[in-house]
């Protein structure tokens, strides 16, 4: 049976690599859309839970998984040898920066050279994981033609961006538009086919390359306008008199050529932060320098420090020497209402206080335990008497349940 029969009638098997905040709704989006799905990690507890039918996510609820497994939808495993089982491979690994703000993908790399130990013809492997341009036909195209298949003809190659937004219910898998870009235009058809099967509209692009710095672009367009917002609250702060919620509300009652962003603590999460260093990254290679992109990013990566500063300037307005100062940090997750910790301004605000003040307390709902420069801290129960102890309190995440 050829790979379009077998996505038609729903009888292509899907692999998905990586069972983390995008992989695992993914699964389960492709699972309830009627296909069979194996699910690759290497983190064994995750692997056990969804056999068990466990969630470890918020945005996947554990029936949802224990109704798949009970069916034979989905079954996860530990190890790449079910990937010659697999009529389509997903991938959605990591891809974190360096220290030195270097992208790294070694995780696409490892995963492309498992795939391509074990592939067969009529496959298709489609990169989800967000990257630089060029990531799939310069790098993981290469490593799949080492098994010596043909592109186009024997196996088929796409990069379709995911569009996961951790802790939306409005905005699912599902009714979230996918662009995809294939290498060939075979490989665009048939990834363009089988997502039409789980999601409400596909918009498929001209190449991979076009696809991947669409990804890019959606979040870097982010990244530069809660600068600019950032950039005006310090400006508004400096004056001294002008409130910058205050100027942004007035700004948002123009009913065309406005749309509103907000100042903060710093940005977090695996998008906004990252990928203007994934592309920036990239530019060098053909001598050209992202400045205002990367101006945006130092301003926004500045937040933390700043508030770590105001903290110190308002400690001392109080006569409270900052060695002294006993601080309660509250919320460690980088946006609201979910337990997403992945380069969360909490952290870094309270690796600056470290060594500077008396004692960091947290309080997050969504994170019970959270490591900071190789320490963990515990999330403490907020109650009259702790409040009584803290000499200042630093709200970093709106969670809902703060007022």
């Amino acid at each position: 049976m050829e790979l379009k029969e077998k996505i038609l009638k729903k009888k292509a098997v899907v692999g998905i690599i990586g069972l983390g905040y995008v992989g695992l709704p993914l699964a389960i989006a492709i699972g309830e859309a009627g296909f069979k799905v194996i699910g690759i990690d290497i983190d064994k507890e995750k692997v056990n839970k969804i056999n068990k039918g466990e969630s470890y996510l918020e945005d996947v609820k554990s029936e949802e998984i224990k109704k798949l497994v009970e069916k034979g939808f989905l079954r996860a495993y530990n190890t790449y040898e079910k990937i010659k089982e697999c009529d389509i491979i997903n991938i959605t690994v990591p891809t974190p920066f360096t220290l030195t703000k270097d992208p790294d993908i070694s995780y696409i790399i490892d995963a492309g050279k498992e795939i391509s130990k074990r592939m067969r013809k009529g496959q298709l492997i489609i990169l989800r994981s967000t990257t630089y341009p060029e990531t799939t036909e310069k790098v993981l195209k290469p490593i799949l033609d080492e098994s010596g298949l043909k592109i186009g003809k024997d196996y088929f190659l796409s990069f379709a961006p995911e569009r996961i937004d951790p802790g939306n219910k409005i905005w699912t898998i599902k009714n979230t538009p996918v662009v995809v870009g294939g290498v060939t235009k075979k490989c665009t058809y048939l990834t363009q086919l089988f997502y039409q099967q789980i999601v409400d509209k596909v918009f498929p692009v001209s190449s991979p390359r076009v696809a991947e710095m669409a990804k890019l672009l959606e979040n870097i367009f982010r990244s530069v306008n809660i600068a600019l917002v950032n950039e005006l609250a310090l400006l508004c702060e400096r004056m001294g008199n002008i409130n910058v919620w205050e100027v942004i509300s007035a700004a948002s009652t123009k009913p065309f050529g406005f749309m509103p962003f907000y100042p903060g603590p710093g940005i977090g999460g695996h998008c906004i932060l990252v990928d203007p260093y994934y592309l920036s990254w990239k530019a060098r290679e053909y001598d050209f320098h992202l400045n205002f992109i990367e101006l945006a990013a130092e301003t926004n990566e500045y937040m933390p420090f700043f508030v770590v500063n105001k903290l110190f300037d308002i400690l001392g307005q109080n006569k409270i020497k900052i060695k002294d100062a006993k601080i309660l940090i509250l919320g460690a997750a980088f946006k609201k209402n979910v337990s997403d910790t992945r380069n969360s301004p909490a952290i870094k605000i309270i690796s600056l206080l470290e060594g500077k003040v008396k004692k960091i307390y947290y309080n997050d709902p969504y994170v019970p335990i959270l490591k900071v420069n190789d320490k963990e801290y515990y999330s403490v129960n907020l109650n009259k008497n702790l409040l009584k102890k803290i000499d200042c309190v630093v709200i970093v995440t709106d969670h809902s349940i703060y007022d």
